[in-house]
């Protein structure tokens, strides 16, 4: 199948300042991944808090410009962002954000908002507008009378159906979401989650959801992609990357996950995630590894299919091409 969203070796830098007085230094948010969204199927993108989600799924739409790699949607390249042509492709791509409260403009109701899209892209006749506005909100469990209130009088659970209403009126092909349920309470995530799943039922939306939650991921997810330090260290079908990981970061993921059938101690890591203004040499994980090795110091590894099962891998270990350090060291 032909992805509809394709992006190739990206690249995100921002400058830095260490100190009042101190020299600007370069931090890689992004650097160098590549991902596929398909019509009709869900990209999972989980890592830790800092490694570069947000960023990756900012790029994809188009709402920064990176500064290496490509972005294409529908076999067609990333129109540059503020322009002409990319302002006429975002009625295509919507984004569902992580605050809800913060997404909507508190001086509104929920229906001009949810109407707003359809106004800014010209999409049907100006006298039907309100009336598609309403059907999405309906679409998304919310009532009719729920239109004319503000933001501050629903419930987070209610904003965030209002947030995804909006994004579904101008019916795109892409939805990336950012942390969409990370702000609600549990029985309201499993809401929202059945929501995404019907909508892009009934809509063929390809998704691209990004999140910490593993257990959301797998839920939701056609396949996942495992992000650290502004690279993809993994990527598979979910039950193969959620139930038995290959590279030793997304071992230590998965081990966080509470499961009462599960086997085996959780994997503790030990020390803080790197700076990314300062990144190791070599793998950037190789500091925290446990099986790491002095190649991992030396070489990163390259994201590539493992040998037996094609799984998408970036470890030395994984892929075979060196023993384990705990191996070494226990001979």
């Amino acid at each position: 199948m032909t992805p509809m969203l394709e992006a190739k070796g990206l690249v995100r830098r921002y400058a830095m300042r260490r100190g009042l007085m101190g020299r600007s230094v370069e931090v890689r948010a992004v650097d160098g991944v590549s991902l596929s969204v398909e019509r009709g199927r869900t990209l999972g993108l989980v890592g830790e808090s800092g490694c570069g989600k947000s960023t990756t799924g900012r790029l994809v739409l188009g709402l920064e410009a990176p500064d290496a790699g490509s972005v294409s949607f529908q076999d067609k390249p990333m129109p540059a962002p503020g322009t002409a042509p990319w302002r006429a492709l975002r009625s295509r791509m919507q984004m569902v954000f992580q605050d809800p409260l913060g997404a909507l403009d508190r001086r509104l109701p929920i229906l001009a908002q949810v109407q707003e899209p359809l106004d800014i892209h010209g999409i049907g006749e100006a006298k039907d507008r309100p009336a598609r506005a309403i059907e999405a909100l309906r679409a998304v469990g919310l009532r009719p009378d729920q239109a004319a209130r503000y933001p501050h009088e629903l419930s987070g659970g209610q904003r965030q159906r209002a947030v995804l209403a909006r994004a579904l009126a101008t019916e795109p092909a892409l939805l990336v979401c950012d942390e969409p349920i990370s702000a609600l309470d549990v029985s309201i995530q499993a809401q929202v989650m059945n929501l995404l799943v019907d909508q892009q039922e009934r809509l063929g939306l390809g998704i691209l959801f990004i999140s910490h939650d593993l257990r959301a991921v797998r839920q939701v997810s056609h396949r996942v992609a495992v992000m650290y330090l502004g690279t993809i260290v993994e990527e598979g079908e979910p039950d193969a990357v959620l139930h038995d990981p290959a590279h030793p970061y997304a071992q230590a993921l998965v081990s966080a996950i509470p499961h009462p059938g599960r086997s085996g101690q959780r994997i503790v890591l030990q020390g803080d995630p790197p700076n990314p203004a300062d990144r190791p040499t070599g793998c950037a994980f190789h500091p925290r590894c446990p099986v790491a090795t002095a190649l991992c110091a030396r070489e990163a590894p390259v994201l590539k299919p493992r040998r037996g099962d094609g799984r998408l891998v970036a470890c030395h270990v994984a892929q075979g091409d060196v023993a384990p350090a705990v191996t070494q060291r226990a001979a």
